[in-house]
């Protein structure tokens, strides 16, 4: 029979039935050759009018494919991230057919969706300006009123280059000639706009809803300096207006809440022109980094680790046996010493390894848990340096496990606690990724297999949901990462657990058996703040530099109404002082107000008001920086209410 035509195709399928095997396992069975939109509304109409693509056995199509065998067959809503990605792919092009028709003659380039929305490059023969950002959006809106349908056609090499080439598109042109002979290509079109593209996309352009253009920026064709700069808009779209309103909300809040911001108001740290990437702590940011220093090696002496240090410089032929020099070169900084090669340390594991190695260890004395807060130097381009978040130098707080391979199991699931315990104290909740073999790894496949197959084991004895996260273990060993949500929704990669057969092999390490002989130790490898340059600022961004009493720079800061009550003000001080609570006095000529709002400003934890009443009685008037007046209370009093918060560490 001959099917009707959808969207200008004629597809021709004879009469034979085929399986559709939906997520929860029921089979339903369709005449060969219907689209899945026609599927997804047999099932509902909800799930007709909210599906935007869909998988079949496993590959991203859209909703106007027909079916025509048996498959299982998955439909993406704006819930899944892949139904996200098509969803702000769709909007991309949307926003480029509005700029084609808004400035004739401009250049397209490329259009992805990103996290939380999507850009398009563009050449134009004028510079956008953030006023024509509007003029776009309200061209968009035409565009999703027209409901027109994306539309896929499949061309040959020759059929793309003479589209594009007769369009005047020659980026597009580009991209076409250096894609290999054999890959298929496909354009979309919406109207009479077209475009390069494998897809997929949604059904139509009134699918997309909620629209909103975010800013103009530069940026290099294809990301190389050495190319023409073009102009890139960035955007996001939501399916309702609710939910876009409280993303651009969020992202307002992101801003106030930066941490390279917060930290210049608080003065916790700088960065100098003089050191690009190279963080400076000030005194108030060497405070909040000293007691996180301070809980981290309180808990490790809890949980059993010895702390060492390692040299920053070692020689060349270290990283060459680690496996660094042939799998991370390019990030590395080298200096020649005595005319030999050394290189600054990107990791900390070797060092480690050197440690072991220096004496002949039992069976009796494993697991050997040592702990590094260790200062590792790594080289990034300047265009991905971002504040205490993406820097060149930073302090890991690593661990090496050394251990029997069947103590592997426990030891995984040790860490896998004590990183669930720190992530607690700061309100942190997380997810977890198991990551694989990546392409470039050291190994036999057996090895890998293991190490994956333990890692694995450890979190479904823990109970703990997880994603795979296949390609991405690092070069010599599988992993386990712990993604953390922020106060905004945000996830930041932090803790990691890796499981390594390798460095073991590599650098011949041993101990003492039960019988007599050497045997071979596995090794775990682990961070739980990751980068502490990095997590001070993630913490900061968290809390929006309001940190919790036990991490705050200063504590307590005393305002003493008039200058005659400044005297019972500093005995407050060194009250405080004598049992280690950071109190400041602010007793300048300033009315209180104003010395109060200064004060929460700089987000300190409590302020002690002193006048006449509190001279009399020997009392303080309390102020919580969000709580406002907590009344009168004596001065021990209120010292036994803060050492308990501190010493609990409430967040």
């Amino acid at each position: 029979m001959v099917h009707p035509i959808i969207r200008g195709v004629i597809i021709v399928v004879d009469n034979k039935k085929v399986k559709a095997t939906l997520p929860d396992g029921s089979v339903k069975e369709y005449p060969g050759g219907i689209t899945l939109l026609e599927i997804a509304s047999s099932i509902g109409p909800r799930l007709a009018r909210e599906a935007l693509a869909a998988k079949v056995d496993g590959r991203l199509v859209d909703l106007c494919s027909t079916l025509e065998r048996d498959a299982s067959i998955q439909f993406l809503t704006f819930d899944d991230e892949e139904g996200r990605q098509v969803y702000r792919h769709s909007t991309a092009h949307v926003m480029a057919q509005a700029v084609e028709k808004l400035f004739p003659g401009v250049k397209l380039a490329i259009g992805p969706a990103i996290a939380d929305g999507f850009y398009y490059d563009f050449d134009p023969e004028e510079p956008f300006t953030t006023e024509d950002l509007g003029k776009i959006e309200k061209e968009i809106a035409n565009i999703i009123k027209a409901d027109l349908p994306f539309e896929r056609r499949e061309l040959t090499r020759l059929e793309a280059l003479a589209l594009f080439r007769d369009a005047g598109q020659d980026y597009k042109v580009e991209l076409i000639e250096d894609l290999p002979e054999d890959v298929p290509l496909s354009c979309y079109n919406q109207g009479d706009f077209v475009d390069l593209c494998m897809g997929p996309h949604v059904p139509s352009t009134g699918r997309l809803k909620s629209v909103k253009l975010l800013n103009v920026a530069g940026a290099y064709w294809r990301g190389s300096e050495k190319n023409k700069m073009l102009q890139r808009i960035y955007g996001t779209s939501f399916p309702k207006k609710a939910l876009l309103e409280e993303h651009l909300f969020r992202i307002e809040e992101a801003k106030r809440r930066d941490h390279r911001k917060v930290g210049a108001e608080l003065d916790l740290f700088s960065i100098q022109e003089e050191g690009p990437g190279f963080p400076f702590f000030h005194p108030k940011g060497m405070i909040l980094r000293n007691e996180l220093e301070k809980y981290w090696r309180e808990e490790h002496k809890k949980w059993g680790y010895q702390e060492i240090r390692t040299p920053i410089i070692l020689n060349r032929a270290l990283w060459e046996k680690s496996g660094h020099w042939d799998h991370y070169r390019e990030n590395m900084y080298f200096t020649n010493i005595d005319e030999n090669d050394f290189a600054v340390k990107p990791m900390n594991c070797p060092g480690c390894i050197l440690v072991y190695k220096t004496k002949l260890h039992s069976y009796r004395e494993l697991p050997i848990r040592l702990a590094e807060l260790g200062l590792v130097h790594r080289h990034e381009l300047s265009g991905v340096l971002h504040g205490l978040m993406r820097v060149r130098c930073f302090t890991q707080d690593d661990a090496h496990i050394f251990m029997l391979p069947s103590q592997s199991k426990e030891e995984i699931i040790g860490v896998i606690e004590m990183i669930d315990d720190f992530y607690k104290v700061f309100g942190f909740f997380y997810h977890v990724e198991l990551s694989t073999r990546p392409e470039k790894a050291m190994g036999s496949d057996e090895m890998w297999e293991t190490a994956t197959s333990i890692l694995r084991e450890a979190l479904e004895a823990k109970g703990m949901a997880y994603k795979v996260n296949e390609g991405d273990g690092a070069f010599y060993g599988p992993k386990i990462d712990f993604h953390l949500k922020d106060s905004l929704g945000r996830t930041w990669q932090c803790g990691t657990i890796q499981l390594d057969f390798q460095m073991p092999e590599k650098f011949d390490l041993s101990y003492v058996g039960e019988d007599g002989l050497k045997h071979r130790p596995v090794m775990i490898h682990r961070v739980i703040f990751g980068s502490l340059e990095r997590f001070i600022g993630i913490l900061t961004e968290h809390f929006a530099g309001a940190f919790p009493a036990w991490l705050a720079p200063v504590q307590v800061r005393v305002i003493p109404i008039t200058e005659r009550h400044a005297g019972y003000a500093r005995q407050v001080e060194d009250a405080l002082n004598e049992i280690g609570i950071r109190v400041e006095v602010d007793a300048r000529n300033e009315k209180v107000s104003y010395k109060i709002r200064e004060a929460q400003n700089q987000k300190v934890p409590y302020m002690l008001v002193t006048g006449d009443k509190e001279v009399e009685h020997g009392t303080v008037a309390v102020r919580h920086r969000t709580k406002g007046d907590l009344g009168s209370l004596s001065l021990a009093e209120f010292q036994d209410k803060l050492l308990e918060e501190i010493g609990t560490k409430l967040y």
